[in-house]
């Protein structure tokens, strides 16, 4: 599309975002350059988890197998009180989830960004600059260009938009006058990676100790690997818990002694923060650039890929010439309450675990210990609530919601989306006569492509009490039921 630019759309950050936010533009024609300060792919763990609906995401790119081969699912994350009773306890499918893949899976990132990687290379309108270093833009009525420092001196690429996914330091954003909203929770905390030697001698679950003298997170990783986190104390320094002596004290209780190695050592912040602007005319903020949570929850990185996905195919229509500019505007009303909720909810978490004071402890485990008895207290399966405001057919039936993904069988399964495609689709009940929508598949329950799934999906339809037809986004969203012309009207004035 790119004519009078370099591109369409410019990425600056080649994390797992960045990049998957330029397969999904290329893989809907777009013209993508990637830049990134960074000569590789850093090489140590960061992320731990994504869930279902990222693993789904992957596979429209290709890569979701190849991502699934190194990564583990879990099936419980359990919050212990010091002696090992159970506050909280949060229960994942490891089978079947509405998108077909295990609720929850622990992670390798650098693998994870290597798959992505070798599929962007593949990509005929897609390029990466690495050691590239983003210094600042200038915008225009028609779009923006970058500067960049490089090995080479100084570059400057024009692209249609900007879109900044190079993290919780973003220059982007920095550069556009967005600024964080603290969400009041900082607190620094003692990473520890390991490469595992005999698994058997470690959790099979993900744990939180929840014990004033030390809140202790150890949670399953990718392949091989397990993650230990400790709570800094007052007073304590970096350099001093940094220290191998400091570090074999912490996981002595652990019995791990000759099963592990060490991978890595880290100290973070765990904040929750909010950009107070996503998109400031052409530029725009994805990822760790625009929000940053506590891991608690796991949902850091899904949350930056959900923002791709979201994003992804909106710049599509827009350069297209098939939606207005107004539609960029809908990407933050959607996301952001999305992103607040999981904030809201890793805060949950980490409140119970980060309490130190021991009289307050033993008030908080007497509560939800008394909660769980009676089956009130927090935990169960964990999900999110829909979108509510922008590109969605407000008040119709499962508007806002995911759609499902169901698979044909077990052995070598047909996939939902795989048969269908990219792009939106418009599901009916039975054929019906609509005035086709460029760039809306419509196809019917009956037809012979949707055999397999058709139980499943009239069974989803049934439950959500869709009438005759349901339109869903590329993002797998749902945009909207009711009849076949008016979701293709109503979808086509949403757009305008």
């Amino acid at each position: 599309m790119a004519k009078s630019h370099d591109c369409d759309v410019l990425i600056v950050g080649a994390g797992p975002v960045g990049v998957t936010l330029a397969l999904l533009l290329a893989r809907e024609s777009v013209s993508v350059i990637v830049a990134d300060k960074a000569a590789e792919i850093y090489p140590l763990p960061r992320a731990a988890h994504i869930d279902h609906e990222i693993v789904r995401i992957f596979q429209s790119l290709g890569v979701a197998d190849e991502i699934m081969a190194t990564s583990r699912a879990a099936n419980r994350y359990d919050f212990l009180t010091a002696a090992g009773e159970v506050l909280m306890r949060f229960e994942m499918d490891t089978a079947r989830t509405p998108c077909g893949w295990p609720a929850s899976n622990m992670i390798h990132q650098p693998s994870i960004e290597a798959a992505l990687r070798r599929r962007l290379a593949d990509a005929a309108n897609a390029k990466l600059k690495t050691e590239w270093t983003f210094e600042g833009y200038a915008a225009s009525e028609n779009g923006v260009t970058a500067e960049f420092s490089t090995p080479e001196g100084p570059r400057r690429l024009s692209a249609r938009y900007l879109v900044g996914c190079d993290g919780a330091s973003s220059t982007v954003r920095g550069a556009s006058g967005a600024k964080f909203l603290d969400l009041k929770f900082d607190e620094p905390w003692l990473v520890i990676d390991a490469l595992v030697h005999d698994a058997q001698r470690l959790p099979e679950i993900n744990l939180q100790i929840c014990d004033p003298e030390r809140p202790t997170t150890c949670v399953l990783m990718g392949q091989g690997r397990h993650r230990w986190e400790f709570m800094l104390k007052p007073g304590e320094t970096v350099e001093q818990v940094l220290d191998d002596n400091f570090i074999e004290a912490l996981l002595a209780p652990w019995n791990v002694d000759g099963a592990i190695s060490l991978e890595r050592k880290a100290v973070y912040r765990f904040h929750a923060l909010v950009a107070d602007r996503w998109r400031a005319g052409s530029v725009l903020l994805a990822g760790d650039a625009a929000h940053q949570m506590p891991p608690f929850a796991g949902q850091g990185l899904c949350s930056g890929v959900r923002d791709a996905a979201n994003l992804a195919w909106k710049l599509a229509a827009v350069l297209r010439g098939e939606a207005g500019e107004a539609l960029l505007d809908t990407y933050q009303p959607e996301r952001e309450p999305h992103v607040r909720a999981i904030i809201d909810l890793a805060l949950v978490m980490g409140r119970t675990v980060c309490i130190t004071d021991p009289i307050a402890a033993a008030e908080r485990d007497r509560t939800m210990l008394a909660q769980r008895a009676t089956g009130r207290g927090p935990g169960g399966a964990v999900s999110y609530p829909p979108i509510a405001v922008g590109c969605v057919m407000a008040g119709s039936a499962a508007a806002g919601e995911l759609f499902p993904q169901p698979w044909s069988g077990d052995a070598s399964p047909e996939r939902l989306d795989d048969v269908l495609g990219a792009g939106p689709w418009l599901i009916t009940r039975n054929s019906v006569a609509a005035e086709p929508v460029v760039s809306v598949r419509c196809v019917a329950l009956t037809d012979t492509a949707l055999a397999p799934f058709a139980a499943d999906l009239v069974g989803w339809f049934d439950r959500r009490g869709v009438g005759e037809a349901i339109l869903v986004r590329s993002d797998r969203y749902v945009f909207g039921a009711g009849s076949a012309d008016t979701l293709l009207k109503a979808w086509a004035k949403a757009q305008d």
